[in-house]
């Protein structure tokens, strides 16, 4: 059964290989460019990792984090959200050769991101 874990924080960026350098900079995170999902991530140890997701593509606008909860059923999960008044936004979606992704809101509107790995043991 799993904990619950946050495992990734997703921030919007005007320019991902700027927006990496800032952070690179500011806090000495490891940044890698993935060009080909037009997405950057970050390593920020010990905590969760995450990435940067360019302006007007996905969920997020400016000023908003999207936190990703680890989950071992997204299906469950999302239904869990649903039946306590929380809404579906993105259902489980695949992210080939990583995992599965979903996305929801709490009551309140608050967006946050379920995350299953594929490989949850490496």
């Amino acid at each position: 059964m799993s904990t619950h874990p946050i495992v990734h924080i997703e921030l919007v960026a005007n320019n991902l290989e700027a927006t990496g350098k800032f952070y690179a900079d500011l806090f000495g995170w490891k940044i890698e460019n993935i060009p080909a999902m037009n997405y950057s991530t970050f390593e920020a140890k010990p905590g969760p990792g995450g990435g940067f997701v360019p302006v007007g593509v996905g969920q997020l606008k400016p000023g908003e984090v999207l936190i990703h909860v680890a989950t071992d059923d997204i299906d469950a999960s999302l239904a869990k959200v649903n039946k306590l008044g929380g809404k579906t936004l993105v259902p489980k979606s695949e992210i080939p050769e990583i995992g599965w992704y979903a996305i929801f809101t709490d009551p309140t509107g608050n967006k946050v991101g379920l995350y299953t790995d594929k490989n949850p043991h490496h």
